[in-house]
């Protein structure tokens, strides 16, 4: 049912810039989505900042490889021809 919402143009691989940018912005996201939720149950900034950064560290890396890994599953892709 979402394939119907979706435009009909897909790009088989991804580039690595764009790969990038997708982790960046996310991890923007999680940064702030992160801070929040931990300083509304300790209301201390500094444990929130400390558990918003080492668990973004290594958290960004991980959506990275994740990302990279999936990109080369050729399971669910599909390649539309440009009309």
């Amino acid at each position: 049912m979402i394939e119907k919402l979706l435009p009909k143009i897909h790009h088989a691989m991804e580039t690595l810039p764009r790969s990038i940018v997708k982790t960046v912005s996310y991890r923007v996201v999680i940064l702030i989505l992160d801070f929040i939720s931990i300083y509304l149950f300790t209301g201390q900034i500094k444990v929130a900042m400390g558990f918003m950064i080492v668990s973004n560290i290594y958290t960004t890396i991980g959506y990275f490889v994740h990302e990279r890994i999936w990109d080369k599953i050729k399971w669910g892709k599909a390649i539309y021809k440009k009309t």
